[in-house]
């Protein structure tokens, strides 16, 4: 069967010399998909060779394959009560566990849960913290190390965001839900705490936040316990922002050489571990997050109403 082929979008930006080594000069992104409100939270099923994502606003997960093209995998993805909730009621940030379930941060149930893709329903792994009720869960990333959830918390999936009368919590915060599932607010300075992922190590924890007045990456120690130490800051993308680059940090995820890959102003920003910009895939659209695809060497972004690819020279963290 032949190639199929895609349109294409963006443009790659060398902002470092070694930014070549990791996206060679002839790389194109590639237009899988169109239609969306907003594509959010992809992940890659090793086993059926499929994408999933989120379309946060339609309360769906899409699937995406090679072969078939797109179908809906699950509806509801997120909210499961009746009448309106809000703009953003669907899930967002997704992954596949150690066990092979879908994890899924839900905006409209509140909740991180899990789901087998098998057979069975969803289990609540998470939905309140000392009682109250978490935001809108919107981000999550597994440890595999002691074998834990760490997920993200801002306002995005509220009716009426950070000002909802429903909001029972006055923290965005970083929480962890560990291996017994007791759950531990990990972080709690963070104005718009969004995307997050752990160094190839597991011994550091990134978080991107999304606010256009501190639009900037965190890097956090992680101990043998799995507790999250004093951050510090990795890079600062505000100025982008300020000059007009569209979209905030968000959602991100690691090469094996510890490289950050994420969305953010004008599209992705790939940052290396010490911090340097070394390049940007322009979009001219905002960008929400990312996944590594295939053999882990693609790179499949979800871009507002797009899904893309870009082929790599490197491989995610862990492949």
């Amino acid at each position: 069967m032949a190639q199929k082929s895609y349109p294409t979008m963006g443009k790659i930006i060398y902002e470092d010399p070694s930014f070549e080594k990791l996206l060679p000069k002839d790389s194109k992104v590639e237009v899988l998909a169109s239609g969306f409100e907003w594509s959010e939270g992809p992940v890659w099923e090793k086993k059926g060779n499929f994408l999933l994502f989120s379309d946060v606003p339609k309360n769906k997960v899409y699937k995406w394959e090679e072969k078939t093209g797109l179908s809906v995998f699950l509806e509801p993805s997120g909210y499961t009560g009746l009448g309106y909730y809000s703009d953003e009621p669907g899930s967002n940030g997704l992954i596949i566990d150690s066990k092979g379930r879908l994890i899924s941060c839900e905006h409209g149930d509140r909740r991180i849960s899990a789901m087998p893709l098998t057979v069975g329903g969803k289990v609540t792994l998470a939905d309140n913290f000392e009682g109250k009720r978490f935001n809108s869960p919107n981000d999550v990333v597994e440890h595999a190390g002691n074998v834990s959830y760490y997920f993200t918390d801002p306002p995005y999936g509220l009716n009426k965001k950070q000002d909802d009368p429903s909001r029972e919590t006055p923290v965005f915060g970083v929480y962890r839900i560990a291996k017994d599932g007791k759950v531990s607010l990990q972080i709690d300075d963070l104005t718009r705490p969004n995307g997050l992922a752990f160094s190839p190590d597991g011994k550091t924890l990134y978080v991107a936040q999304s606010d256009p007045e501190k639009s900037i990456w965190m890097s956090y120690p992680v101990d043998a316990s799995g507790k999250i130490g004093t951050g510090k800051l990795l890079y600062d993308a505000t100025k982008m922002g300020k000059a007009g680059m569209a979209g905030l940090p968000d959602g991100l995820k690691i090469d094996r050489d510890g490289n950050l890959w994420s969305s953010g102003p004008g599209g992705m920003l790939i940052i290396s571990p010490a911090g340097k910009l070394l390049g940007r895939i322009e979009m001219n659209e905002l960008t929400s997050n990312c996944a590594w695809g295939n053999d882990g060497s693609t790179l499949y972004m979800t871009v507002d109403g797009y899904v893309c690819r870009i082929k790599t020279s490197t491989k995610g963290a862990g492949w």
